[in-house]
């Protein structure tokens, strides 16, 4: 996932005040459009910020963005530093042994990434001796490793360096969430490549979908379950979806 963001504490506050200490959402310093990234000035955007948004604003929760690397997100979280995770994380059994979720929020496939012409496929045959590229410490990482054994995994601080890299012809794919994928291809950098098609669902290692990151047995969960449930009743979600996606994102 993600470009990386120059500005490392920067904060945005969210919703109402109605609890005593800000709620610290931790988001992924690198850019995930469109789900996060931020503008110039500091400025917050995408479809996750507004779904927190809402969600702040449903649950009554003062919330406060704040930027945190992807690979050390879950720890910051285990250790105090911030109160949940908002960055796309997928609801896995791995994950969950550490931390807790809430329910999901939206659900999406994997799909893998190619350079227009090469006809790879995304099976562990059509890519063997491949090199394959994946963000470090996602689910995507975890699948390569799993499903393309004969493949050589390459892996990566963000997504977008992997997107650099196939697109000057140093690595032959990328792994990646579909959404993503398909946001950076009508880039004019993306026009090098293809969507190849989506990898075989695994839900053990791809999980269940992506929700709020929690520490364990934190009571906030409840509050956000409520929110989600909703703002997904009251029109909120899909108001805020069709701003970004021609099609709903929720997922079975």
């Amino acid at each position: 996932m993600k470009k990386l963001v120059l500005a490392a504490v920067a904060a945005l506050s969210l919703g109402s005040a109605a609890m005593a200490d800000p709620i610290k959402v931790g988001v992924d310093v690198a850019a995930y459009p469109p789900f996060t990234s931020m503008d110039a000035d500091g400025t917050w955007k995408g479809w996750e910020v507004d779904f927190l948004h809402a969600i702040c604003k449903q649950a009554q929760l003062d919330c406060v963005i704040t930027p945190t690397a992807w690979d050390g997100i879950i720890p910051a979280l285990t250790a105090g530093q911030i109160d949940m995770i908002m960055s796309s994380m997928s609801i896995t059994e791995e994950r969950m042994k550490a931390i807790d979720f809430s329910d999901k929020y939206y659900n999406t496939p994997t799909s893998m990434m190619i350079t227009k012409g090469s006809g790879l496929k995304p099976t562990d045959e059509s890519l063997k001796g491949k090199i394959v590229g994946v963000q470090v410490s996602t689910i995507q990482e975890a699948y390569v490793q799993k499903h393309f054994p004969d493949a050589q995994m390459k892996s990566y601080q963000t997504s977008d360096e992997s997107y650099q890299d196939l697109a000057a012809g140093r690595i032959d794919a990328v792994v990646a969430d579909g959404l993503v994928v398909s946001d950076f291809l009508k880039t004019a950098t993306g026009a090098c490549c293809e969507n190849a098609g989506n990898v075989e669902d695994d839900p053990a290692v791809l999980g269940q979908g992506v929700g709020f990151g929690l520490r364990k047995g934190d009571p906030l969960k409840e509050k956000l379950n409520a929110a989600i449930k909703a703002v997904r009743a009251d029109g909120t979600y899909d108001a805020i979806t069709k701003k970004y996606f021609p099609f709903d994102i929720y997922g079975k």
